[in-house]
């Protein structure tokens, strides 16, 4: 059974020896089987949010409290604010951003999120929209550089067998021969 409210408050928040609140998130993929094809090709696709206030693209995540791993906190993040649940396949890294609600500094890592399962109701229904959508409307859509260059460290993780004209998309070449 899932909760139906998100965690409140920042009493259990980490932070690193510089003062900066520890964030962790996922970026939240399946791969889909194309439409009307009999072949095995699978297409990558990405969830995205919005934040609370209704606006942009961006990828769940959240505050790394003290009573949970890492992955923990990226997979209840995904939960709580995108309506997920699935398996972390891919440590993608760290970066180190500023807030542009309030100014402040984080130090995230950002995890990929091998979608198994949607949900019907979550925590944050009522305040953000989830979308499935292409690499190339993340890459176009997204403000914040440093979700896209996780996006681009998911790509590069993916195996190579997924399926050569997606990932022709992913590395923008114009011809691939086999």
């Amino acid at each position: 059974m899932v909760a139906l409210r998100s965690r409140q408050g920042r009493q259990l928040q980490r932070y690193n020896s510089n003062g900066y609140r520890l964030v962790v998130g996922c970026i939240p993929y399946r791969l889909k089987k194309e439409e009307g094809k009999i072949s095995d090709d699978q297409v990558l696709e990405i969830l995205v949010i919005t934040s609370q206030k209704g606006h942009g693209m961006m990828f769940p995540k959240g505050g790394w409290e003290i009573d949970e791993s890492m992955k923990q906190a990226a997979f209840r993040e995904a939960m709580e604010e995108a309506g997920v649940i699935g398996t972390i396949e891919f440590d993608l890294g760290k970066w180190f951003y500023t807030s542009k609600r309030n100014n402040n500094f984080h130090e995230g890592f950002m995890f990929g999120l091998n979608v198994t399962k949607e949900l019907l109701q979550w925590p944050e229904m009522g305040t953000r929209k989830r979308k499935w959508v292409t690499v190339e409307e993340v890459r176009t859509g997204c403000q914040h550089q440093w979700m896209t260059e996780a996006l681009e460290r998911l790509v590069a993780s993916l195996p190579v067998q997924v399926d050569i004209k997606v990932l022709k998309s992913f590395i923008k070449i114009d011809h691939v021969s086999m």
